[in-house]
């Protein structure tokens, strides 16, 4: 997440013009970690910065987009749902370009998560 907030011009110069961090978890949750990463204003508490936290408490977004991880290890053998680490490229409303970190040995990309940080995601972008 801190990359998203250090790339801000390179990715509004790629034509981005907003940000929007979410996962599997509440409002609150989101709240407070847009806070520790100095996001005070985000989605969840109605405002629209350049990087916004938005909460999808039921996972029906996630798992609309095929991006539930199904993995039992970081899932707690099922007992959680969980988003897979992923960063999508949209236009208007159309999926242009979608970078998934998941890996055998690491589902949840948590120790390689480069496809999803900025650098790669505006090389989608450009490739798009």
């Amino acid at each position: 997440m801190p990359s998203y907030l250090e790339y801000q011009d390179k990715l509004k110069e790629a034509g981005i013009d907003k940000v929007i961090i979410y996962c599997v978890n509440d409002p609150a949750v989101m709240t407070a970690w847009a806070k520790d990463q100095g996001v005070e204003n985000c989605e969840v508490t109605n405002d629209d910065g350049f990087v916004s936290f938005v909460a999808d408490a039921s996972g029906e977004f996630t798992a609309a987009c095929g991006m539930e991880m199904t993995h039992e290890g970081p899932t707690g053998k099922g007992l959680l749902k969980r988003c897979k680490r992923f960063g999508m490229y949209v236009v208007d409303g159309v999926v242009k370009a979608v970078n998934v970190s998941e890996y055998e040995g690491d589902p949840a990309g948590d120790d390689y998560p480069e496809l999803t940080l900025p650098p790669a995601m505006i090389k989608a972008i450009q490739e798009a």
